[in-house]
């Protein structure tokens, strides 16, 4: 609480990254505040383990040929900063971060010996990922012949990996993206045999996906879980449709779906 003149202000307070080090600032909004300090946090980490990072990098198999993938996303520099944060959000700010000086002692004692195998686990995960990706766009353009389709796969592909996407898709999802991008280049495969089928089956998922988009255009970028879960869910519907030989992760149908939808009530 803070004394303006006659009034109490409420400031939420949080660490703010500044490059070499941090400040603690003062927020009106908490989200921006929680959002703030997990970045701070992670700055905070990365120097107070500065060694071990140092060693995961050495350890990360051929780690040139990853950056070289990694180029429609940005530099080399930004790959490592991404593999870095991917590795402390894993050890030290796991679901959240920690809030005072005691508890970020201790998730830091408790990382140092864990660190290197969880972000090589991690690494993994993203260079999975950037091989498949490698190979969808090798295969994008047979899609020109059929507007409709290439552009509803260069949206989905854009959703899939924004900028940052290592660190930006939640943890429990980052494992599934080489999956729905290989079921990406496998409708493409089937488009050239089949594309009345391809046509059937997105006729099938388009209103779901009109939902779900119009939902989010309504809560101009604020974060509704319902929503993400759904989104994910209608990624596993991808596969059902137009890649089922690689089988969705949990049990979907497009009347599934719908029924998720309507218990929403969005």
């Amino acid at each position: 609480e803070l004394r303006r003149h006659d009034q109490t202000l409420i400031g939420f307070p949080g660490l703010v990254d500044r490059g070499a080090g941090v400040t603690i600032e003062l927020f009106d909004d908490p989200e921006v505040a929680r959002t703030a300090h997990r970045g701070g946090v992670s700055r905070l980490a990365s120097i107070a383990l500065r060694e071990p990072l140092k060693a995961l990098e050495r350890a990360i198999p051929d780690l040139p040929r990853l950056a070289m993938a990694w180029l429609p996303f940005g530099s080399a520099e930004e790959l490592r900063a991404e593999l870095q944060a991917g590795a402390l959000a894993r050890t030290v700010l796991n679901e959240s971060p920690p809030m005072d000086a005691e508890q970020f002692e201790r998730r830091i004692t408790d990382a140092r010996p864990r660190i290197g195998l969880i972000g090589q686990s991690f690494a993994r995960e993203v260079a999975a990922v950037l091989l498949e990706h490698q190979t969808l766009l090798r295969k994008l353009p047979t899609a020109k012949s059929n507007p409709t389709v290439a552009a509803d796969l260069e949206r989905q592909l854009t959703e899939l990996l924004p900028k940052r996407w290592p660190t930006a898709t939640p943890t429990d999802r980052l494992g599934h993206l080489a999956r729905y991008l290989k079921a990406m280049g496998l409708r493409l495969d089937k488009l050239r045999a089949d594309p009345v089928r391809d046509a059937a089956k997105s006729a099938e998922i388009s209103p779901l996906l009109q939902n779900l988009r119009r939902a989010q255009i309504g809560r101009r970028g604020a974060v509704d879980p319902r929503l993400e879960e759904y989104r994910w869910l209608l990624e596993e519907l991808r596969v059902s449709l137009y890649a089922q030989e690689l089988r969705a992760a949990v049990p979907v149908s497009v009347k599934r779906l719908q029924k998720i939808w309507e218990s929403i009530g969005i």
